[in-house]
């Protein structure tokens, strides 16, 4: 199936194919650059779900650890204030007063203190060993406010245990509603400890356990100095607190790291909880990869492009080598002048379609005289300088673009003239022989003057038929130059018009020498 001939053209046509060879690989790389972005974003959705799934369950087992802490310190309060309570003998009163405790995660010890703040009763030991927590924040705050509830305090050594606890304390009224006391117990940090440390957050990952005032109740990985400090004020803990549970990226105001922050409250427990993942590690897998798949990519995109390339520059150069061979074809080797073969098309292209008998058209033909003498004479390199030089007299005597010199035999030349009459074409024979009487060849002795052409003429005007063709131009200039050379050379003859009108040879007359 032929193709269209507008598409065939851009199809044989090398820029069409460099184009191609260097928008495809563009279209790889946009490509591989929108599969690298979805690998990223894959990235980063499968950190943010597994930022989630580990928030909420830390978030579920502290709030549960916690609960069964508060429950067993508000069934000590109840249990106080039941009838006949302080009649049951210590060890009674102690087993009825923390039955509960023993349900929880890592709990210290469970203290009521009175409201001087000395302990009367302990849950690890019978009688309760002396010690007065007065001095200690949540006692205060209890023995000031009435309506506190469940307090946390900051982390803390215990001084029965000896070890970092965090304590939950509730107030103690008395009948009269003024401050009776505080039931107290420890949650050991090593519980948050043991929760957090099989939890894989890559090397900069972190967990936080904040007060809902900012201070850091326990982080993993742990470092001492982080225990007990207070970020209130930093941007990522009050967007924690005005929050209260989400996502974002922010910079750790401890380390400077970029990490995203998933975070939530702990219940309804005045806490803060959040799971850290540094961003660097949660793209450095997609990082590996797009590295390898953007230099293989790169590579063969760049291989592509110069083979494209190369491709089109050998197209090219085969273009021009076609360019360049059509040219020699049609052009004559010796003199540079266009050839027969050009003149043939030139001259089929100028009757292209009905003749315009109102269009003027004239033919020189052109010969040299007795060149075979100057061969013979002088040799066929000085004959050839004798051809190149008649072929720039020839060019010098016409001016106009659409005129057209052409080297057609040994000696032969044509002259075609468009747009041109019988005068016009009569003054430029006239130049040629004026110009080819300037022509010499000093080496070789020809002086000026001493090679002369004759020349043929016809030309086709409003006298002439409709049959009248290049054949009949040529035929008809040709029988001319004929004639000139039998009337003794060096001179121009026109076919007469009775001739070219007919198309015939009958009739020639010499217009004179020159």
């Amino acid at each position: 199936m032929r193709l269209p001939p507008r598409l065939d053209r851009w199809l044989r046509s090398a820029r069409t194919w460099i184009v191609l060879g260097v928008l495809a690989p563009i279209g790889m790389l946009v490509i591989s650059g929108l599969m690298l972005l979805d690998l990223r974003n894959d990235a980063w959705a499968t950190a943010t779900q597994t930022s989630r799934n580990l928030l909420q369950v830390i978030e579920r087992d502290v709030a549960r650890n916690m609960e069964i802490i508060d429950l067993s310190l508000r069934a000590v309060i109840d249990n106080l204030s039941a009838p006949g309570i302080a009649e049951i003998s210590p060890e009674l009163r102690q087993l009825v007063l923390f039955d509960r405790a023993a349900t929880a995660t890592d709990m210290g010890v469970m203290l009521v203190v009175d409201e001087h703040g000395d302990t009367i009763i302990e849950s690890n030991a019978m009688p309760a060993r002396t010690l007065n927590n007065a001095d200690r924040d949540y006692f205060q705050a209890h023995a000031k406010r009435a309506d506190l509830g469940l307090v946390i305090s900051r982390p803390i050594v215990s001084r029965l245990l000896g070890v970092p606890v965090v304590v939950l304390s509730r107030r103690i009224d008395k009948p009269d509603g003024s401050f009776g006391g505080v039931v107290s117990a420890s949650l050991k940090l090593s519980y948050f400890s043991r929760l957090f440390e099989n939890i894989a957050l890559g090397t900069s990952g972190a967990i936080n356990l904040y007060l809902s005032d900012g201070t850091r109740l326990m982080r993993h990985p742990s470092v001492e100095a982080d225990i007990g400090a207070n970020i209130a004020g930093a941007p990522t803990f009050e967007r924690f607190r005005r929050d209260g549970s989400g996502l974002f990226v922010g910079d750790s105001v401890r380390d400077g790291v970029r990490r995203l922050y998933a975070f939530t409250g702990v219940g309804t427990l005045p806490l803060i909880l959040n799971v850290a993942l540094a961003t660097h590690e949660i793209e450095a897998e997609w990082r590996t990869k797009a590295l390898v798949i953007g230099l293989t990519v790169l590579a063969l995109c760049g291989l592509t492009i110069s083979l494209s390339l190369l491709f089109g520059r050998e197209l090219r150069q085969r273009a021009l080598m076609q360019v360049e061979l059509s040219r020699l074809s049609l052009t004559d080797a010796l003199t540079g002048l266009p050839n027969r073969r050009r003149f043939e098309a030139e001259m089929a292209r100028a009757w292209n379609g009905p003749s315009d008998p109102a269009r003027p058209r004239a033919l020189l033909v052109i010969d040299a005289d007795h060149f075979k003498a100057v061969n013979d004479r002088h040799g066929h390199s000085v004959g050839d300088t004798v051809l190149i030089g008649l072929a720039r007299c020839l060019t010098a005597s016409v001016h106009r673009p659409d005129d057209l010199v052409c080297r057609v035999g040994g000696e032969e030349f044509v002259m075609l003239l468009p747009e041109t009459d019988e005068a016009g074409a009569r003054r430029i024979a006239d130049k040629v022989h004026a110009e080819v009487a300037k022509l010499a060849v000093v080496p070789a002795g020809i002086r000026p003057g001493a090679i002369t052409v004759s020349i043929g003429l016809a030309s086709t005007g409003p006298w002439a038929s409709d049959s009248a063709g290049p054949s009949d131009l040529y035929r008809h200039a040709d029988a001319a130059l004929y004639e000139a050379k039998a009337a003794g050379r060096n001179q121009t003859r026109s076919a007469p018009r009775g001739s070219e009108a007919t198309g015939h040879e009958a009739g020639w007359h010499p217009i004179g020498a020159t």
